[in-house]
């Protein structure tokens, strides 16, 4: 169809996300009625209405629903293209959009920009902390290029890169630090404190300690392992952290560390793109470099 440009469909695809005017404008660094103006060409275009205009949000009509699921295929094929010629050009060349989720970025991150900054010093780094689900979302949005996240994610149009495996390690009063290890049974019917929900780390201490999503009374939740250690070293409860973030987080808190018995509970990390990305023998590249740099 003639007159729609790249433009058009940037502005509508940061409204259909945004839901606002004001909020998909900012996004666009337009102003709101100039953003409204491209809008409403790309409805006459189209000869039929994208949106229903309401005092505070908007919604889309049924068009627009369709539309917007089209309209993200289409800029994600366009960014594809852009990360086409950069693979022919240069290996490690421009910008790296790469995601990681909370119970690993704040260990690890250090060491990635490191060791990038030493073997691809080309790479204009862009990190993303987030949690899995959103993490997948965006890198099938093509809004990532890689994600660092728990393996496996089991998504046929992903393709998983492992870096490393690791232990979980339980974090319980300094008073605590004599007392025998618990096992899993044991750790049922303490106060356990699990990260909230939506982190996957959450998903895998239950699956340790046999507890379903029905958790019981005296289990509480927590929105950072931080604050789940500091916690712990008030006396509330127990809790298991990766082994990647004791030193991190024990340092200032009176808790102890202990290991638990075999098999002991663990988690294999890896980096994550979709199968279709035309830098995938660049992001294998990479992971090479970071594989040393990991615990």
């Amino acid at each position: 169809m003639n007159g729609i440009t790249l433009k058009h469909l940037r502005y509508f695809e940061a409204l259909s996300q945004h839901g606002h005017f004001g909020r998909a404008a900012a996004q666009c660094a337009i102003s709101q009625p100039a953003l409204s103006l491209q809008i409403k060409e790309l409805e006459t275009l189209l000869g039929a209405p994208l949106v229903e205009r309401g005092a505070r949000q908007i919604r889309l009509t049924s068009l627009g629903e369709t539309f917007a699921l089209r309209v993200r295929e289409i800029l994600r094929a366009v960014d594809e293209l852009g990360d086409l010629a950069r693979a022919a050009y240069s290996p490690l060349l421009g910008r790296l959009r790469i995601g990681i989720i909370p119970t690993i970025a704040p260990y690890l991150l250090p060491s990635i920009i490191h060791a990038l900054a030493k073997h691809a010093p080309a790479l204009d780094l862009r990190p993303r902390e987030a949690v899995t689900q959103t993490l997948l979302a965006d890198l099938q949005d093509g809004k990532l290029d890689t994600a660092i996240m728990a393996l496996p994610v089991s998504d046929p149009t992903l393709h998983e890169e492992p870096l490393f495996d690791e232990e979980f390690v339980l974090v319980r009063p300094q008073s605590d630090a004599d007392k025998p290890v618990p096992n899993p049974e044991t750790l049922r019917e303490m106060r356990l404190l699990l990260l909230e929900e939506g982190h996957c780390f959450r998903d895998q201490a239950l699956s340790f300690c046999k507890l379903t999503t029905t958790l019981p009374r005296d289990v509480m939740e927590g929105s950072a392992l931080s604050t789940l250690v500091q916690m712990v070293g008030a006396g509330i409860g127990v809790t298991l952290i990766p082994e990647m973030a004791v030193a991190i987080e024990t340092r200032s808190a009176a808790v102890s560390v202990a290991r638990l018995a075999h098999p002991r509970p663990r988690r294999s990390i890896g980096m994550v793109w979709r199968k279709t990305n035309p830098l995938a023998d660049q992001l294998t590249h990479i992971a090479g470099i970071l594989r040393p740099a990991t615990p």
